[in-house]
């Protein structure tokens, strides 16, 4: 592999066996991105452009042993996963999940699960994406002070990253009513008249189905389930899975919970409505690796941000040891 010598790769290959241990002690790195985009992007600088992704998968080809996410759940209760087992997922559901990352894990033959929010699946933009491209395109001079978002100097793409940083945070948590007014008043300010179509179509997600992707759900508009009221998590979480299950026509069975901090973004009670709605298993965002005392409805992940390929292995590694057991209360 051009990425890693064959030397280099082997010690990864022996550092990560042992580290990830026995088949009936064994712990599963489970590895979460959002979006692979064609080209890098200024204002998107810790996502994967398709050339670093390539070269990601090609560690995780050559290094490790990607299973399928239903596979190695599984194997993993059983008692019989693989040294060096890790799964790749994505978040929400981005059209270039299809058109950019899918076919590079099909050349590389490694198995993928995308979580989509299925609100969105008709041209709808999540409100972070809203956010961004209201940034991308606002006059270097934008007063929001109206809206409480400060009256912004936008000279370049780090002071434009700094400002999309400052006010995901600032409302990220507020009830959706008050975020959608603070959009609108965004958009307005940015002089912004349209937004581009990020997200998978219904036709999309059916696509990646047939190419053999799972897909899994990940509520219906991307709530912080611990900012709704219980009955709107429930409408939330169900929604989600009718909705993808009429798209796919099969069963849908696992969740990925929006944010994923457990006792930040979810609790108990939505570990409880998301094994009440028949999934087999649910993804948050702590950071580890999944053993066999992982609460099937709490299972973590790992977002490797390393440009290197040496780093980006080395810290898959690592995460073995990262047995995690913290647990929404």
């Amino acid at each position: 592999m051009k990425e890693l010598r064959r030397l280099e790769a082997a010690a990864i290959r022996s550092t990560a066996a042992l580290a990830s241990g026995s088949a009936d002690g064994a712990s599963l790195v489970i590895l979460l991105f959002h979006r692979v985009l064609a080209e890098p992007d200024p204002l998107l600088p810790s996502e994967p452009d398709a050339a670093l992704f390539e070269r990601q998968m090609q560690v995780v080809a050559q290094c490790f042993r990607p299973l399928p996410l239903s596979e190695g759940i599984s194997r993993l209760r059983a008692g019989s996963l693989p040294r060096r087992a890790v799964c790749v997922t994505f978040d929400d559901g981005y059209a270039n999940n299809l058109e950019v990352a899918a076919p590079i894990l099909l050349r590389l033959e490694i198995p993928a699960t995308v979580y989509v929010a299925t609100d969105f699946a008709d041209g709808g933009l999540m409100f972070n994406d809203t956010i961004i491209e209201a940034i991308r395109s606002a006059p270097a001079d934008l007063d929001l002070r109206d809206v409480g978002l400060g009256h912004l100097q936008l000279c370049d793409s780090r002071s434009r990253i700094a400002a999309i940083d400052a006010i995901i945070q600032a409302i990220k948590y507020e009830p959706s009513g008050v975020r959608i007014e603070r959009l609108s008043s965004l958009l307005r300010a940015a002089q912004k008249a349209s937004l581009p179509r990020l997200m998978m179509t219904e036709p999309q997600i059916r696509t990646l189905r047939r190419l053999g992707f799972e897909i899994g759900a990940h509520s219906a508009t991307h709530p912080i389930l611990r900012s709704i009221s219980h009955s709107e998590s429930v409408s939330e979480i169900h929604r989600s899975k009718e909705r993808l299950e009429g798209i796919l026509g099969e069963s849908v069975r696992s969740f990925a919970y929006p944010n994923g901090k457990p006792g930040q973004d979810f609790d108990l009670s939505h570990v409880g409505i998301a094994r009440d709605a028949g999934f087999d298993f649910a993804l948050t965002t702590s950071w580890g690796a999944a053993s066999r005392l992982s609460p099937a409805h709490q299972l973590p992940r790992i977002s490797p941000w390393d440009q290197t390929a040496a780093r980006f292995a080395l810290r898959i590694s690592a995460a073995y040891r990262q047995r995690h057991f913290h647990v929404a209360q």
